[in-house]
């Protein structure tokens, strides 16, 4: 089955808000925002100003996403995109269309002259720690806070 990743756009908007809501709440076990908040993030993220995002799709189907956020790096005095969220449906966890995904988001950052590509993941998700040790990723020293 032929997969596809690309660039999202208006009309991919409804299926974003559909498998980010599946993301957030049957993956990540966390409440579900307003589907008004979800329709304000991707249509802020379609500007390309702040962000990007990738659709997969497979038979028309949206499977999957990714999200980089633009920043800044002060150790770089650089711009870097941080990878916000990669998420496939999970009969496509461990496979090609994940390294596809993984290296899609890369060379983004590549090609558009971002310093690097960072990300954080969830101590308990393991999985996506193989998958990244895998893809030869370097873990790094830092830990995360936030002020909730």
């Amino acid at each position: 089955m032929p997969t596809v990743i690309r660039q999202a756009t208006t009309a991919d908007v409804e299926a974003l808000i559909s498998i980010m809501n599946e993301y957030i709440g049957d993956f990540y076990q966390k409440p579900k925002p307003p589907v008004e908040k979800l329709h304000h993030l991707i249509t802020t993220l379609l500007d390309l100003q702040l962000g990007v995002q990738f659709v997969v799709e497979q038979n028309d189907q949206t499977v999957g996403f990714a999200t980089l956020y633009f920043s800044f790096s002060s150790i770089k005095a650089d711009k870097v995109t941080i990878m916000n969220d990669l998420y496939l449906q999970e009969h496509l966890r461990d496979t090609e269309v994940e390294v596809q995904l993984f290296k899609h988001c890369q060379t983004y950052t590549q090609d558009h002259g971002f310093a690097h590509m960072s990300w954080v993941a969830a101590p308990h998700n393991t999985r996506a720690h193989r998958f990244f040790d895998r893809m030869g990723c370097t873990r790094v020293d830092w830990v995360d806070y936030m002020i909730v």
